[in-house]
């Protein structure tokens, strides 16, 4: 699998990111997957915001969430199905800014995905929106998946045998978030400036279709339940 970044001018609050990312193409090969980084999503949705002090950053929080409880360093909130810091709001590279998650990532990545398939003349092609993301009990952040199109963003195993013919039970890899982490990796989070990316050769199954709700679980079936069953809540 070869990951290839691509280093890009900044990009503005407003522009056209269709014409952003052909700017930066010359061709896409057939089974390549091109990534986006969610933050030059969010900037060309103007989904940013200005925090004129905590109190407000706290409720805008509060309003991008499902679940929002204070903690040490953040907000410990869910959003989209997604456990993960502020609601996603981020406060880097961002000009004095708030920038927000994307409204809809996979249906940005869909319309991306149909757009670039003409433009390019190719078939099999995946497009992939990344953030980043902390691990419990883990330093540092890895990729996550937002949103994608035109690949399987899992891979079950249930059911099939391993190396010794035992069957799996629960055995999953996730493909769109291995993607993600892998990308996110040689993207960089600093002042790399390369919010765009291609993978080629990747071991996956493009599709026409995909199942957006394939990778998530439902907090009563996540094995890390226990961890948040007893977790005060804090409503809107």
């Amino acid at each position: 699998m070869i990951i290839q970044p691509i280093k890009t001018r900044v990009f503005r609050e407003g522009e056209d990111l269709l014409a952003f990312i052909i700017r930066y193409f010359k061709k896409i090969p057939e089974r390549s997957v091109i990534i986006v980084t969610s933050k030059i999503v969010a900037l060309a949705e103007r989904r940013t915001a200005v925090a004129k002090d905590i109190q407000t950053k706290e409720k805008l929080i509060r309003a991008e969430s499902e679940f929002a409880m204070p903690t040490k360093y953040v907000w410990l909130t869910v959003k989209d199905g997604m456990v993960m810091a502020s609601a996603g709001i981020d406060e880097s590279n961002a000009c004095g800014k708030l920038i927000l998650l994307p409204r809809d990532c996979f249906k940005t990545a869909g319309w991306l995905r149909k757009k670039l398939q003409v433009k390019y003349k190719v078939k099999k092609l995946g497009v992939l929106i990344t953030d980043s993301r902390t691990i419990p009990l883990r330093a540092g952040i890895t990729g996550v998946s937002l949103g994608y199109a035109g690949f399987k963003g899992i891979k079950d195993y249930r059911g099939k045998p391993d190396i010794f013919g035992r069957k799996f039970h629960f055995s999953r890899t996730d493909v769109a978030d291995s993607l993600a982490t892998a990308a996110v990796l040689v993207m960089g989070e600093g002042k790399e400036q390369q919010p765009l990316a291609t993978i080629t050769g990747a071991p996956i199954e493009f599709c026409q279709k995909i199942k957006r709700d394939e990778l998530r679980i439902d907090i009563k079936d996540d094995m890390y339940q226990p961890l948040f069953s007893n977790l005060p809540k804090i409503t809107k």
